[in-house]
């Protein structure tokens, strides 16, 4: 299993950092990419989330989202994004190819309509409460280790 995570820009350094560490805990990432104005690396709020995950998962900054998906469309790998759309599934009942990206989108607005445009999967996690949606960390981390579940 190779799992490469978009982030299609975070606002919040300390939910990146959050999505570092749980990248390294549910292994089998290969790369974060950190897209426009998510955080990079040499943000010194990352590390207080990430405790020490920046040094053992690969990461990289691209100026916008879309250069990083035409970058792992060129690779053919399969890009699911996690929104709760029309046409999105239920985290739990696919079948996840042994390469794929998972796109996490602003805390407040999701994953850009353009970038939803250029994935090959939508995928949502299910609210059984009254809010609709996690903390883009918290879903991160459910949804790694619902990919590596069976590896």
């Amino acid at each position: 299993m190779k799992i490469h995570i978009v982030l299609d820009n975070i606002r919040s350094a300390f939910n990146v950092g959050s999505i570092f560490r749980s990248a390294d805990g549910a292994g089998s990432v290969e790369k974060i990419y950190l897209c426009g104005i998510t955080a990079d690396i040499d943000n010194p709020k990352l590390e207080k989330t990430a405790l020490g995950a920046l040094e053992t998962v690969e990461s990289e900054h691209y100026d916008s989202t879309k250069e990083a998906i035409e970058e792992l469309q060129q690779r053919e790998i399969p890009i699911y994004s996690v929104e709760l759309t029309e046409d999105a599934k239920d985290f739990q009942q696919i079948n996840y190819p042994e390469k794929i990206a998972i796109v996490l989108g602003h805390e407040k607005h999701g994953v850009d309509e353009g970038i939803l445009k250029l994935s090959d999967e939508k995928i949502y996690v299910p609210m059984r409460g009254f809010k609709k949606s996690l903390n883009v960390a918290n879903c991160a981390s459910i949804v790694l280790y619902e990919i590596t579940r069976e590896n």
